[in-house]
């Protein structure tokens, strides 16, 4: 099984999608009622909907933000993915940017965020800081959602100018918006401030351990990792006893832009979640 360290506890129904290397949950708050439908311009995805949405940014808000010199753009997809297309202006930093990766999967600390200094260097030298929007995407049938990891990371180390491009790559193309294969270099900076992270944000091996059975556990992996493929790389097949399995695409329209706040609710009620508990996936 994957490193329990890298499991993510969710507080309350969160409009939080695409977490970590084998996580894409998109949990859904209540309807914004103050939101008029004629606010939002025709054709394009209402991220108004989402009672946690402030991270969120669709294509359309994206691409006039395009050259600007205080946007950051980031894909997370996977390098031969990024040298065929991406979208214009947009960095590579493939799928484990902010993440500590010694030894290999599996091993103690293995895919957990780096320290807050080996973060502060690796921010600055992609050119973020605390001002410029940043921006991150990948294609989430693709890959892994690692767009979501990077972006529920840095929320964690306390950066409030992160954004989720809606419906990543996928969408962008079938808006019919331009891609292309040239490398962007990214313009580095200096004097980015980290908060210290927000535990809360994660839930530890001992901390699921310790609430095995007092509340739903959920494994977002393949039914066939579920059952103990290890063709992911996987250390050790199987999954945490007494989790259920709810694949993370299942949270998703066919573009790639999540559900409806009320087809999330729906889903997650059957498997035993409602708005107001705490549960855990991986």
């Amino acid at each position: 099984m994957k490193n329990l360290q890298r499991t993510f506890k969710v507080k309350h129904l969160l409009v939080i999608i695409f977490v970590l290397l084998s996580i894409a949950l998109g949990s859904a708050g209540c309807v914004n009622n103050t939101a008029k439908e004629s606010e939002v311009p025709a054709g394009e995805f209402d991220i108004s909907v989402y009672k946690n949405n402030d991270f969120l940014i669709t294509p359309q808000q994206l691409k006039k933000l395009l050259g600007r010199e205080d946007l950051v753009l980031l894909d997370c997809n996977k390098p031969d993915i990024y040298a065929k297309e991406h979208i214009p202006g947009a960095i590579g930093i493939g799928l484990h940017a902010f993440s500590d990766k010694i030894g290999k999967p599996g091993d103690p600390g293995w895919g957990t965020i780096k320290n807050k200094e080996d973060l502060k260097k690796t921010l600055e030298s992609l050119g973020i800081d605390n001002k410029k929007t940043v921006v991150f995407y990948s294609d989430v049938f693709r890959g892994p959602g690692a767009d979501g990891r990077a972006v529920w990371q840095l929320k964690m180390a306390g950066l409030d100018n992160v954004k989720l491009l809606v419906g990543g790559l996928s969408y962008w193309k079938e808006l019919g918006y331009e891609v292309t294969d040239e490398v962007a270099e990214p313009k580095p900076i200096t004097g980015v401030v980290l908060k210290d992270y927000d535990e809360s944000y994660a839930a530890t091996k001992e901390y699921v351990f310790n609430n095995l059975g007092k509340q739903v556990l959920i494994d977002v992996r393949t039914e066939e990792e579920f059952k103990g493929s290890q063709k992911a790389g996987e250390p050790r097949g199987g999954h945490i006893k007494g989790a259920v399995n709810m694949l993370w695409l299942d949270l998703l329209n066919k573009n790639g832009t999540p559900k409806s706040p009320e087809e999330i609710k729906n889903i997650m009620a059957s498997y035993g979640v409602k708005p107001e508990d705490d549960f855990t996936v991986y």
